[in-house]
C-alpha cells in the first residue's frame, strides 16, 4: 500500500505556520529534492531534506488558519496577505495518510531590507492574481512574475 500525501505545512522563519489541504493546491514542483545528514541549531543529527527550489499555486479555498496551526499574523491578515507581505518560508512538512511526514528545506539567504527585521528570503516572491489564487516561488534564479508570466 502507497502512503498519499494529505496536505503541506509551511513553517516561516518567525515560528508561524500554515497547514493546506491536498484540494487546495493546483500547480506545484518541488525541484530536486536531496537527502543530506546534519544538525541544526546543535541538535540530534538528522535526516535533512533540502530542494533546489519550489513553485507553486494556492487556491483562494486555503486563505484561513487551520486550528492546528497557531498563526497570529495569519489570523489579522489571512494567509495569502502576510505571504505577500513577510516572504520568509523557510521549509515545508509534507504530510501523508499514514500520519507521517517529510520535512523539505527551500534555499534561504536574508535579503537584510533595512528597516525591517531581516526575515525575509532573496529567493522567495509571492503574487496573488486576478482570479484570487496564491503563487510562490522559491527559485535561485526566477521569480515569481517569470515563472508564471501569464497569470498576471
Amino acid at each position: 500500500m502507497t502512503k498519499e500525501m494529505t496536505s503541506f505545512k509551511f513553517f516561516f522563519r518567525n515560528g508561524e505556520t500554515w497547514t493546506i489541504d491536498r484540494e487546495y493546491i493546483g500547480d506545484l514542483w518541488i525541484s530536486k529534492v536531496t537527502t543530506s545528514y546534519g544538525r541544526i541549531h546543535g541538535s540530534d543529527f538528522q535526516k535533512i531534506h533540502p530542494c533546489e527550489g519550489l513553485k507553486i499555486e494556492i487556491f483562494s479555498e486555503a486563505d484561513h488558519v487551520q486550528s492546528d496551526d497557531i498563526n497570529q499574523g495569519g489570523l489579522e491578515l489571512g494567509m495569502f496577505a502576510r505571504a505577500l507581505k513577510y516572504q520568509d518560508i523557510e521549509k515545508m512538512a509534507i504530510n501523508f495518510d499514514d500520519q507521517t511526514s517529510d520535512l523539505i528545506y527551500f534555499p534561504y539567504k536574508d535579503k537584510e531590507t533595512p528597516g525591517q527585521e531581516g526575515l525575509d528570503n532573496i529567493y522567495q516572491s509571492t503574487k496573488i492574481s486576478a482570479d484570487n489564487r496564491l503563487y510562490i516561488v522559491i527559485d535561485a534564479e526566477k521569480t515569481v512574475a517569470e515563472i508564471y508570466q501569464d497569470k498576471f
